[in-house]
């Protein structure tokens, strides 16, 4: 019988692509890594691993093991699904991997409801952007990811994973509600000269914030670089920017922030992503059903924009 822990070895070596990032995803040594392969490579009797200059390959008896090495990692999975399922009370630990605004916004309520009713299961939330957690995801360090896809950035559905999309987010012009750049623009194209704080360019939210901009016209003044929500939210609120938000960063974090709604009425997708073999354990089901009530509970009663602009 061929040893599980060392097939999920040889699998994240065709993931990750190098010894090195594997042992870092699995919490091994370098060294270790290796000797786990070279074992592999005894049971089984074959060659699996062709030197690349100072990197490796897999072969394709390599990747013929993967594919059975998945299949059986996520049958396992399923069958721990099942017996979980059986049992009157959930226990364990449940990890999630969330970006800021969400769990700033939706997480905490989520716990509250987790909390209450599975008083027994363990959730922890490790903040990761979006493309470290898919990797984790597939690495089993996670068993859900909350992820966020923008406009013009749709992502394929990969195979083996179960996706539910969680909510249409609107993304708004924030500005500030008094002070020379609370004057309400018309026209976007009105803010080429006003300092902006943006998400760094080389992240989905910075590119499609800087990409709205120049469709409007004009490169935008970026004063301010930083992936954080709030910070955002601050130095829009002080006067010392303008800004795009989604509009589920609401009270009390945009107290003094003025919300206009933009051309084509963009949005962000929220969603939740999980292996297909975990995603029917009844923990996963358990908190994306607490995620979906802490989100209606937090819908406003009035929209916190009141102009639009063109």
């Amino acid at each position: 019988m061929l040893n599980l822990p060392r097939l999920r070895v040889l699998s994240e070596l065709s993931r990750r692509g190098t010894i090195a990032s594997t042992a870092r995803a699995l919490a091994y040594t370098p060294s270790a890594v290796s000797q786990q392969l070279a074992l592999l490579e005894r049971e089984v009797g074959t060659r699996l691993l062709e030197r690349t200059g100072r990197g490796v390959r897999l072969t394709a008896d390599a990747l013929l093991l993967v594919d059975h090495a998945e299949a059986a990692m996520a049958r396992l999975e399923l069958a721990e699904a099942e017996l979980a399922a059986g049992q009157d009370t959930l226990r364990g630990r449940l990890r999630v991997a969330s970006f800021q605004s969400v769990v700033l916004t939706l997480v905490p309520g989520a716990l509250d409801r987790m909390s209450e009713a599975h008083p027994e299961l363990r959730v922890d939330i490790v903040q990761r952007e979006h493309g470290e957690a898919y990797q984790g995801l597939l690495s089993y360090e996670f068993d859900l990811v909350l992820g966020e896809e923008y406009p013009g950035r749709q992502e394929a559905v990969r195979d083996g994973i179960d996706r539910a999309d969680l909510l249409a987010d609107p993304l708004r012009l924030a500005l500030p509600s008094t002070g020379p750049l609370g004057e309400r623009p018309r026209r976007l194209s009105e803010l080429i000269d006003a300092p902006w704080v943006l998400d760094p360019d080389d992240t989905p939210t910075g590119r499609w914030a800087r990409e709205t901009c120049r469709r409007a016209g004009f490169e935008p003044n970026v004063r301010f670089e930083s992936p954080d929500p709030l910070l955002h939210a601050e130095l829009v609120r002080t006067g010392h920017a303008v800004a795009f938000l989604p509009e589920l960063i609401s009270s009390p974090h945009l107290l003094g922030v003025t919300l206009a709604s933009l051309p084509g009425e963009p949005h962000r997708v929220l969603y939740t992503a999980s292996r297909s073999g975990r995603a029917v354990h009844p923990a996963v089901r358990a908190f994306r059903e607490a995620l979906a009530d802490a989100l209606e509970a937090r819908r406003p009663a009035d929209p916190a924009w009141g102009v639009k602009v063109s």
